[in-house]
């Protein structure tokens, strides 16, 4: 049984797709959170949530949750507020002159500050200087509609350990038949400039470190398998039959068909249609999609930069959110990795690794979690790095 003494717990479109009319449920949910008995052994904690829909330039839907552990005898979180310089003039009378004198105010720099008590934030969280929010900016996805995509980081100083945790969402393939024309696809090449935009700031930022500060960045990265490649592999014998669109004339779904079989229907693909008829859930699901692994493609191109434990769990999506369906792929979207917990090298290496201390794997691989399995990561991480006589934490990311 996993006891972690420092949870991390990143989510997105917190409130769902009606967030609207949703606050009043996430209010409830973070409520009970903060008060169930498994949480009662921690102190400290910290929530962002960012609710504010109304502002539609900043609006991530973004939400991290962090949990700290009675036992846990160090736990600091760094001040993301830029240092500003300030001026106050007075001006007084000595000996019948008016003289003047001017005093700079230098403000306290950006800084650790001791994480104590509990604390949430939500609504329009901008203000809040122990974060670092970003939404992508529109002209990332130039072709599609500007949506709620972004990152949300924070800065740890956990017993000695020094660490940032990034939450982030990554552009959605918003049609399969689009998806399958190429690969990488036009989506893959936004999700790829926009996680390259985050990977430089995170490097480039800290003028105050003399090297980047080990990250751990995880939550929807919005990864698809080569799709392309993988069509081509199914219906490798058989025929397309394209179907047009009474209103456009656009192909709006193609079915492929075994001649030599009567013309039976292996795939049928659709804008939002991804259905092998045969074999769908045992295709996908089964040995955990290992065949399919070899598809994933789109962190290649980051490997020098990102690392990630072997995935060994079956794609994380789409899921059916039938309660009684809970190991069924829904029909829409090819299977794939979406959800990953990826770092950096030196983040890596503050991981004490062993075939027993580190864990990565789904939660809830037979319930109905929604459309996304929740990936985890569970490990002992080691402290007082740089000093003598460390010892080591056990660490809870999802």
């Amino acid at each position: 049984m996993l006891q972690p003494k420092f949870v991390a717990l990143h989510c997105q479109e917190v409130g769902g797709k009606t967030y609207e009319g949703s606050v009043k449920h996430v209010e409830d949910f973070v409520r009970m959170l903060m008060a169930s008995e498994e949480l009662k052994s921690f102190d400290r904690m910290r929530v962002y949530l960012d609710e504010d829909y109304t502002n539609s330039e900043r609006f991530t839907a973004l939400g991290n949750f962090y949990f700290i552990h009675e036992t846990i005898r160090t736990a600091q979180i760094w001040d993301f507020k830029s240092e500003t310089v300030a001026t106050t003039t007075i001006r007084f009378h000595l000996r019948g002159h008016w003289l003047t004198a001017i005093f700079f105010v230098f403000p306290t720099a950006k800084a650790f500050l001791p994480c104590q008590g509990k604390e949430v934030h939500t609504g329009n969280i901008e203000e809040v200087s122990s974060k670092e929010k970003t939404k992508f900016p529109a002209e990332f996805f130039p072709e599609f509609k500007w949506s709620r995509k972004g990152y949300l980081r924070t800065r740890w100083n956990i017993n000695g350990t020094i660490f940032d945790l990034v939450n982030i969402h990554l552009l959605h393939d918003a049609s399969n038949l689009l998806a399958i024309e190429s690969f990488p696809s036009v989506y893959s090449d936004y999700r790829h400039r926009a996680l390259k935009h985050v990977l430089e700031r995170l490097k480039n930022d800290d003028e105050d470190w003399d090297i980047v500060v080990p990250f751990y960045i995880f939550g929807d990265f919005n990864f698809r398998v080569d799709t392309h490649s993988v069509v081509k592999r199914l219906t490798a014998k058989t025929v397309p039959l394209h179907i047009q669109s009474n209103k456009n004339g656009e192909v709006s779904k193609i079915i492929y068909t075994e001649q030599a079989n009567e013309n039976r229907v292996i795939l049928t693909v659709g804008k939002k249609e991804f259905n092998h008829h045969d074999q769908h859930d045992g295709l996908f699901y089964s040995n955990s999609g290992k065949w399919l692994k070899e598809y994933d493609k789109e962190l290649n191109p980051f490997r020098d930069h990102l690392q990630e434990f072997p995935v060994e769990f079956a794609p994380s999506y789409p899921y059916s959110e039938d309660t009684n369906s809970a190991t069924f792929y829904m029909k829409t979207r090819c299977p794939a990795w979406c959800d990953r917990i990826l770092m950096s090298s030196g983040a890596k290496s503050l991981i004490a690794q062993n075939e027993h201390n580190v864990q990565y794997n789904v939660i809830g691989q037979d319930m109905c979690m929604g459309d996304h399995k929740p990936v985890y990561l569970s490990f002992w991480m080691h402290t007082d790095q740089g000093k003598n006589g460390g010892s080591d934490t056990c660490f809870g990311i999802l």
